[in-house]
């Protein structure tokens, strides 16, 4: 007796088809399974034995094999219930072979014959219609998996015993309606601080050209506030990025009730996270905070408090726009194109105005110098934050918001995004996310702008990379200002924010 269905591994974001063939054959009773499975999928023999039994259905009392092919493959996760349960079923004449042909099969299995949610339905769908077929999957992931199109065929069942009988013609699973996920309560606006008006324009500055940022001052500032109002004055998600974005966070499972999510993600990882959690791995590989961030804000507050090489791990996802994960088997590649805001102390004492530092100038060497060079070097801004003093706290709300400064945000974006179009530059949407050959078609300044950029990246003893990401923040510039060439004043704004009060602090 044999029967066989398709399911999914995950590599990565990648669903890779996997065929699950179940034989039985007489011999000694046995029930094994091959094919590299983690502990999770060899212990699937329980969970599919207990629930065939709570379907009516008892195991033969025969050798039992389950191959999970490609056999080199690693298998992950508890998914692999399901299609192992219904292709027992298709060898046992339970179900016929025709009915579950057509599909693929995700799903945990209860005891009691319950199917339960399991992560990466999304990916999943899209995996299965790749290799042109359905998918069956647990009820609550239906939603989820329903983004996938309306040409994929979904069965998204309960229990066991109703997939049974949909496939004898005994009742009828109707197709998952996908749901969306709206943000809920009143968002954090810009309207919300007063004064720090120069760090109001820095962040405009940073959401219309995608660029990364460092806010430097003493506590009580403002800095998380402003970085917290950064996704209020981003762009909206495309229908692309909405897609790229819920994928990941499926495969983390942080998709609550199949809604995908359609705000940017904005992510604030404690200072205390290991490596792992910040730029994925460990044991069984997931998706970090670098990841999670895709298309939104990775926000790392006090930063030096970080341990230096989680921060190091960082600069290749900065650069690349992916983090790639190597393991002895296999790569796992996952996309992480981030905004990355970081905020910290002038020095460990905290550097609150009315008071000195007893340990002087050492004192923020030391706790700057945590820092590497190469790091700091991709960030494009790095700005210093003044304690708010008691005059602007007093003053009425700012009548310009969110709302206003979005505007400005988006029409920015969407010239980058026609620019880039045009020069057939597909996948650039920002200037952040501009190559070096393609800056010099679009950035270069004018004669007054040249000389001083050629001036000032001797004086400052800038990098190729520095210059580059200078040119990218004059860019910006001019694209808020509505310019079509960059000039002096669009480069003398970019290089006022290049950081080196900084730089000239950790050299003291």
């Amino acid at each position: 007796m044999y029967g066989q269905i398709a399911t999914l591994a995950f590599i990565g974001i990648e669903a890779r088809p996997v065929e699950v063939q179940v034989r039985i054959t007489p011999g000694a009773q046995a029930f094994a399974i091959v094919g590299l499975p983690d502990k999770a999928v060899a212990e699937s023999r329980e969970r599919v034995r207990n629930a065939l039994h709570a379907v009516g259905l008892g195991l033969p009392y025969k050798h039992i094999t389950v191959n999970l092919a490609p056999a080199d493959l690693p298998k992950e996760g508890s998914h692999f219930d399901l299609p192992i349960a219904l292709a027992m079923m298709s060898a046992m004449e339970a179900i016929a072979p025709d009915a579950i042909q057509g599909y693929a099969a995700i799903g945990e299995l209860a005891l009691d014959g319950a199917i339960r949610a399991v992560p990466g339905a999304l990916p999943a769908a899209i995996g299965a219609n790749a290799i042109e077929k359905g998918l069956i999957c647990p009820a609550a992931c239906g939603p989820e998996a329903a983004w996938a199109g309306d040409g994929v065929d979904i069965l998204a069942a309960p229990h066991l015993l109703s997939l049974v009988n949909h496939f004898k013609g005994l009742q009828t699973l109707s197709r998952p309606a996908p749901n969306l996920e709206r943000s809920v309560g009143v968002a954090p606006d810009l309207r919300d601080i007063k004064g720090q008006e120069a760090a109001k324009r820095v962040l405009e500055i940073a959401a219309a050209g995608g660029h990364n940022l460092l806010m430097i001052g003493p506590p009580g500032s403002g800095k998380s506030m402003l970085a917290s109002r950064l996704p209020s004055i981003l762009p909206p998600l495309s229908p692309a990025e909405i897609l790229s974005v819920s994928m990941i966070h499926s495969l983390a499972g942080e998709l609550l009730g199949g809604k995908l999510a359609a705000e940017r993600p904005f992510r604030a990882p404690h200072h205390s996270a290991s490596m792992a959690a910040l730029v994925g791995g460990g044991s069984k590989p997931r998706p970090g905070e670098v990841s999670l961030a895709h298309h939104g804000v990775l926000f790392l507050d006090e930063l030096p408090e970080f341990q230096p090489n989680v921060l190091d791990a960082l600069r290749q996802p900065l650069e690349a726009g992916e983090t790639a994960i190597a393991r002895a088997n296999h790569r796992i590649v996952y996309p992480s194109r981030i905004q990355l805001v970081a905020a910290m102390n002038p020095c460990r004492c905290g550097g609150a105005p009315g008071t000195s530092c007893k340990r002087g100038p050492k004192c923020a060497s030391e706790y700057q110098a945590r820092i590497s060079g190469p790091l700091l070097d991709r960030i494009d801004l790095q700005i210093e934050v003044p304690a708010v003093s008691a005059a602007d706290l007093v003053l009425p709300a700012p009548r310009e918001g969110s709302a206003e400064v979005r505007a400005r945000v988006s029409a920015a974006r969407e010239k980058q995004r026609a620019r880039f179009a045009a020069l057939g530059a597909s996948g650039v949407t920002a200037n952040a996310e501009c190559s070096g050959e393609l800056l010099e078609r679009i950035a270069m300044p004018d004669e007054a702008g040249t000389a001083l950029l050629r001036q000032a990246a001797e004086t400052l003893a800038m990098s190729a990379r520095g210059f580059h990401r200078t040119l990218k923040v004059a860019r910006t510039i001019a694209d808020l200002d509505g310019a079509e060439t960059v000039g002096r004043a669009h480069v003398a704004e970019a290089l006022s924010y290049r950081g080196e009060t900084l730089r000239q602090v950790r050299a003291a």
